[in-house]
This record gives C-alpha cells, sequence and structure tokens, in this order.
C-alpha cells in the first residue's frame, strides 16, 4: 500500500516536484496526483503532459494498469521471488511482475520469525523499502508457488508416456515412469507432480496426482483456468471445521426485523442471495409523499472473526472466483450458500439500513442496525419486472400491492433524487454464458438491461 506523502502546495506542480511527491508516495494514479494538488481542467491537461515527458525522459515508470511511480523504485509492497545470493549470503529478491531493469532488493533476516528461512526460487510477499543507495526487503509471508506441480495433458508416444503443460509457455515437461502409467489414456488432463531428478540431465520424472477429465471435455477449462492463475481451491480442514461450528445468532445485541417483509432479486442462476430489500410510504406528517427503503445485507462478520481460520483463509483467497459452470468461493458452503445466504422464509443475521427520502428523492436520514431477518420471497430480475409489466405468476401476484408496487414506487421518487445529482452513468452490455447440459458452451446471450436491475442498483448505491 502506498504511503500517504504530506499535502504538497496546490498548483501545477514542476517536475522536479512531481517526482519528489511520487518518490515519498511510493506510487500514485495521475487522478491521486490531480487530487493532491488541488488541479483541474486545463491544469489536468497539463499534468497529463507532464507525466508523457518524464516517462518519455526515462526519469518515470508505470506501476500497474493507471499508476506512476519514479524510474527504478520499487512498490511499498510486493510478490518476489528469491533469485540470488551475494558474496555476502545475503539473498536478493526480484519483483515478479516488474519492468525488466527494476532492482533487486537485499532480503533482510528477521530474527523473531519461526519457520524454515526462505531458499532460492521461493516466492514471497515482502515490505520494500529504501536503504541507502539501494533497496531492502522486509518478509511478510511465504507464499506456495506450488511449482513442484503441474497440470498437463497425457501424450503417448512409442517409448514413454509424457505430461505437457497446458500453459503454452511452460516447455518443461514430465515423463512418467511405465509402471505408474498405467490407466492413462491419451488426451487424460492430470495433476502430476515432479520427482527428484536423478543427475543433472534429462526429463524430469514425475507421477499422477489426480485425473481431471478430458482435454476436450469443455468443462475442463474452468480447471485450467483455476491453475493458471493460481486460484485457491477447496478448504483446509481446520476452516471446514470451523465453518460447520457456526450457528445463526440469537436476538441478544440485534434488532428483530422479521416482520418486514423482505425481498431477494437477484439472476436466475445466482447461487448465493447477499441482499434483500423492502419499501414502504412514510407516514411521518413532515414528510408528505416521501419514503422509508430498507437495505438489508448479510452479516458475514457474524461468523467471520477477526484472525480465525475462516478469517485467514478469506483474506488469502480474496473473493469469489466465477465461472459459468462453478464457482470457487471465497468461504465454505456451508456458509456461503447457506448461513450467508439470505434464504427465504429463514432466520439469518445481517447488517440493514433504514434510509428515509422525501418527495424529491434527496435522503434525509439514514440508521445502521444490525439485526436478525427473515426473507419473505426469493425473485429473479425478470421475475419482478413481469409482474410490474402486468405478468405476475403465483410467487409474485399475492406480493404485487404490499411489497413490489412500493418498491418501484420508492425507486421513482430516488430517480428523481439521481437525476438532480446526475452521477456518472455507464451502460455496457453484459453477456451471460449459456452452457449445455455435457457442459459445452450453447450460446453466449446478451442479459437484456431491465428496471428491476437499476432498481437494486439504486438501492444499493443509497446504502453503500
Amino acid at each position: 500500500m502506498a504511503k500517504t506523502p504530506k499535502r504538497p502546495v496546490a498548483g501545477l506542480p514542476d517536475k522536479d516536484t512531481l517526482l519528489a511527491f511520487l518518490r515519498e508516495a511510493g506510487e500514485a494514479e495521475k487522478s491521486d496526483i490531480a487530487r493532491a494538488f488541488g488541479l483541474k481542467g486545463g491544469e489536468r491537461r497539463m499534468l497529463r503532459e507532464m507525466l508523457r515527458e518524464l516517462e518519455a525522459e526515462g526519469k518515470l515508470g508505470k506501476r500497474g494498469r493507471k499508476g506512476f511511480a519514479e524510474a527504478g523504485t520499487l512498490p511499498p509492497v510486493g510478490v518476489v521471488d528469491v533469485v540470488a545470493r551475494t558474496d555476502d549470503g545475503e539473498m536478493l529478491v526480484q519483483l515478479v511482475k516488474g519492468e525488466a531493469d527494476a532492482p533487486q532488493a537485499v532480503l533482510v533476516a528477521d530474527k523473531d520469525r519461526r519457520g524454515p528461512a526462505p531458499a532460492m526460487g521461493d516466492r514471497l510477499l515482502v515490505k520494500l523499502n529504501r536503504a541507502g543507495e539501494g533497496w531492502e526487503a522486509r518478509l511478510v509471508k511465504k507464499l506456495d508457488a506450488d511449482s513442484s506441480k503441474l497440470l498437463g495433458v497425457v501424450r503417448k508416444g512409442n517409448r514413454e508416456v509424457r505430461i505437457e503443460p497446458v500453459d503454452k509457455k511452460d516447455k518443461e515437461f514430465l515423463v512418467i515412469p511405465a509402471a505408474l502409467s498405467e490407466g492413462l489414456k491419451e488426451g487424460d488432463l492430470v495433476l502430476a507432480s515432479a520427482e527428484k531428478r536423478e543427475g543433472r540431465y534429462g526429463p524430469k520424472r514425475g507421477k499422477v496426482l489426480e485425473h481431471i477429465g478430458r482435454e476436450d471435455d469443455p468443462r475442463a477449462a474452468s480447471i485450467i483456468a483455476i491453475h493458471q492463475h493460481n486460484i485457491p481451491v477447496g478448504f483446509s480442514e481446520a476452516v471446514e471445521a470451523e465453518a460447520k461450528d457456526q450457528e445463526i445468532p440469537t436476538l441478544k445485541g440485534r434488532e428483530d426485523l422479521r416482520h418486514i417483509p423482505f425481498v431477494t432479486i437477484d439472476p436466475q442462476d445466482a447461487r448465493d442471495h447477499d441482499d434483500a430489500v423492502y419499501a414502504e410510504p412514510d407516514t411521518d406528517a413532515n414528510n408528505p409523499g416521501g419514503w422509508i427503503v430498507w437495505v438489508s445485507i448479510a452479516d458475514v462478520a457474524a461468523y467471520v472473526r477477526p484472525n480465525t481460520q475462516l478469517d485467514r483463509e478469506a483474506r488469502a483467497k480474496g473473493n469469489s472466483t466465477y465461472f459459468p459452470d462453478r464457482v470457487e468461493p471465497m468461504l465454505p458452503e456451508v456458509l456461503s450458500n447457506g448461513l450467508c445466504s439470505l434464504k427465504q422464509g429463514e432466520n439469518r443475521a445481517t447488517m440493514a439500513v433504514r434510509m428515509v427520502f422525501d418527495a424529491t428523492g434527496k435522503k434525509i436520514s439514514h440508521k445502521f442496525t444490525r439485526g436478525l431477518m427473515r426473507s419473505h420471497a426469493k425473485l429473479s430480475y425478470e421475475q419482478a419486472q413481469a409482474a410490474i409489466d402486468g405478468a405476475p405468476d403465483d410467487t409474485t401476484g399475492p406480493i404485487m400491492d404490499a411489497i413490489l408496487q412500493p418498491l418501484w414506487n420508492a425507486y421513482a421518487c430516488m430517480l428523481k433524487g439521481r437525476e438532480r445529482r446526475a452521477p456518472l452513468a455507464i451502460e455496457s452490455l453484459e453477456r451471460r454464458v449459456k452452457m449445455s447440459p455435457d457442459g459445452g458452451i450453447e450460446a453466449i446471450l446478451p442479459r437484456k438491461s431491465l428496471e428491476a436491475h437499476r432498481l437494486i442498483e439504486e438501492m444499493m448505491v443509497q446504502a453503500n
């Protein structure tokens, strides 16, 4: 994470001042620089030109997609590989994803850290700092590069069975001894591990750990993508046990919201339900024509407590990763698709916000509360929209007047406020992948943009 530099003097800086700012910040995006110096209009265009010139002069380097940093510098935190050792025995590390001429840093030993010391080829997460003329790195966490494992395809020749990597950039293959190759077929997709090489030369030998499927099976594409992007798969036994040990909280310290008929509105193929909504006219005489809007979010913090096994593994995963045919969740399914999913008719812990809008769509008050809720109905966007458009079904018909119509009326009110604010509106066509029963891609279809989508979007924006 970049440091926050001292607030500079407002106005367009000269090149030396700009470089000094980046040197102190570590890295910054153009918008951050403009905000720090209070630049507007034409000054922002002049800043853009100055950044181009500094880049052309070799004094500035790109950091990520949008960031800038002084040339020859390193980010405050980075993923590195141990690449060399100095004559004094100190280890040198280099950024995994950095410029070819990015400087190396000396790995500083931490005497208080337990466990095996980093070795050549290890991948590490480190903090990076200047140290005199050079750079030093302090270990945050040792990362498992899992370089001994290979996801590959079986290729059978006359004299040997090979595992060739699915990653075309990886040129090293494994040879499977005849005694271990029984049952393997040409085109099998497998996970294999490398064995210690006998001698310095010759191909690596390996053994098959898991049979994934066939390379021509469309469902194998997700497995390949997971492996190539190093997406963590599954959960440790400790995390699974911790997740199964969770229970729905009681009302202690929570407001009882179960009388409020919340509904969830999600895509038809949604695997879980994170949020629910409800709206009703404000009966306060001081707010004629106003609306009360509730947004309820699954209270994940009720189950994932700081520094628990669940918390640490969720941090390592960062987010759930979705594929057309599967999902690799951030939390075990007993939580992600269970206690943290606002299922119809079941008590759920929630973090909710009650917002009051006046007749012009201006929010005049709000209140957050931790509560216990119970979803009244599970709806899809298409289902809710069809009901509003005059084609209710067995689920939406009974709740039209009490729940759905008030939601749309509240949205119409909120829309007045949105139009007055004139926020940035990005219209981009979203698509969904339709899978066939055998796992193939049957079609890639555009998702129709519905008013129901915009209703939920606006209520989530206001809640945030």
